[in-house]
C-alpha cells in the first residue's frame, strides 16, 4: 500500500510541476504586455521598462520559473500587481469560501448519488426508469441556470434563503449554513445526475456476479448483499466519476461565486485574470492544481484500499 501512495505521489508532482510549468510559460511569456495592460494607458514606454525590470521580467521564462518555484517551496507565490499584498495572505482569506463550497458539494454529491444509484439499480422497473429520467433532465441542466432558478424561487418568490453574499463560519454557523445552501445546489445538481447514473450501471453489473448470486443462495440477507459486497465493488467506477467531476466543480465553483457575489477565489480569479495580475493567477493556479491532485489521490487510495486488485494493477 506504501508504495502504491508513493507511486500516486510521485505522478502528482510531475503534473504539478507540469502544470504550473505550461501555465508559467504562458502567462509570463510576455510579461511586458502584462505590465501595460495593469499600468493603464497612460503609462509611458519608460514607466513600462522600469517596471518589467522591477519585477524581473525581463529575464528568461525558465530561469523566472525556477524562482519562483523556489519561492513557492518557501510557502511565498509572490506580490499582487495590483495591490501589492503577498498572494499568499489574499488567499489566504479566500480559500475557505471556496473550499466550503467544493468540499460540502462532493459531500452531497456523494451521499445523493449513492442512495440514488443503489435504489435505482435495487428497485429496477417504474423507481428505475423514473430516477433514469430525472437524472437524464438534471445533467441537461448547465449550473448557471438552475442557480438563476433557484435564486428566483428561494430567494426572490420564497425568501428562504440569502441570494448573495457570506457569512463565515466562527461569525454565524447558521448564517453560513444558509448562504451556501443555493450555491451548494446549483452545483450538486448536475453533479448528482451524472454520478448517480455512474453508480447506478456499477451496482447493475455487480449485481449480475456470480459471487452476488453464491451469497444469496447462503442465505446472506438482501441488505448485506447490497450494501457490504455489491456497493464495495461498485465504489471503483463511482469513485472515479467523482473524482473526475472535481475539476469540473472546481470550475463551476468560479461562475457560482460570480452569481452569488461570494468573495471566494473564483471571484479573485477572474479580477486578476482581467487586470493581468499574473502571480494571482499562478497563486489560483497552484491552488486549484493541488487541490485537484488531492481528492483524485484520495479517490485512489481509498479504491485501492476497497479493491486490493487495483493496487496489484
Amino acid at each position: 500500500m506504501l508504495m502504491f501512495v508513493g507511486r500516486k505521489l510521485a505522478a502528482g508532482l510531475v503534473l504539478f510541476i507540469t502544470v504550473t510549468f505550461v501555465t508559467f510559460l504562458l502567462l509570463f511569456s510576455n510579461g511586458e504586455e502584462s505590465v501595460r495592460n495593469n499600468l493603464g494607458e497612460l503609462a509611458t514606454e519608460d514607466q513600462i521598462a522600469q517596471r518589467v525590470n522591477e519585477l524581473n521580467l525581463d529575464q528568461p521564462v525558465v530561469v523566472q520559473y525556477v524562482k519562483w518555484l523556489g519561492s513557492l517551496l518557501t510557502g511565498s507565490l509572490g506580490r499582487s500587481f495590483n495591490s501589492g499584498e503577498t498572494v499568499t495572505s489574499i488567499l489566504a482569506t479566500r480559500i475557505p469560501v471556496t473550499l466550503s463550497i467544493i468540499f460540502l458539494a462532493l459531500l452531497v454529491t456523494s451521499v445523493v448519488s449513492i442512495a440514488v444509484g443503489v435504489v435505482s439499480a435495487v428497485k429496477g422497473g417504474w423507481v428505475d426508469r423514473s430516477l433514469q429520467f430525472l437524472a437524464g433532465g438534471a445533467a441537461a441542466l448547465p449550473s448557471f441556470l438552475v442557480a438563476i432558478a433557484l435564486t428566483f424561487l428561494f430567494a426572490i418568490a420564497l425568501p428562504i434563503f440569502p441570494a448573495t453574499g457570506y457569512v463565515p463560519f466562527g461569525e454565524d454557523p447558521g448564517r453560513w449554513a444558509t448562504s451556501l445552501v443555493l450555491p451548494i445546489a446549483a452545483l450538486v445538481i448536475h453533479m448528482v445526475a451524472n454520478s448517480a447514473q455512474q453508480f447506478r450501471g456499477a451496482m447493475v453489473d455487480a449485481l449480475k456476479q456470480d459471487y452476488i448470486r453464491t451469497l444469496r443462495s447462503r442465505g446472506l440477507s438482501e441488505r448485506a448483499v447490497v450494501l457490504r459486497h455489491a456497493l464495495r465493488n461498485a465504489a471503483a467506477p463511482g469513485l472515479t466519476i467523482l473524482s473526475v467531476q472535481t475539476i469540473g466543480l472546481v470550475g463551476g465553483a468560479v461562475l457560482i461565486e460570480q452569481i452569488f457575489a461570494l468573495p471566494g477565489v473564483g471571484q479573485f480569479t477572474i479580477r486578476a485574470a482581467i487586470a493581468g495580475d499574473l502571480p494571482s493567477v499562478m497563486g489560483v493556479v497552484v491552488f486549484g492544481t493541488l487541490l485537484v491532485l488531492v481528492v483524485n489521490i484520495l479517490a485512489d487510495v481509498v479504491n485501492a484500499w476497497i479493491n486490493p486488485r487495483v493496487r496489484l494493477s
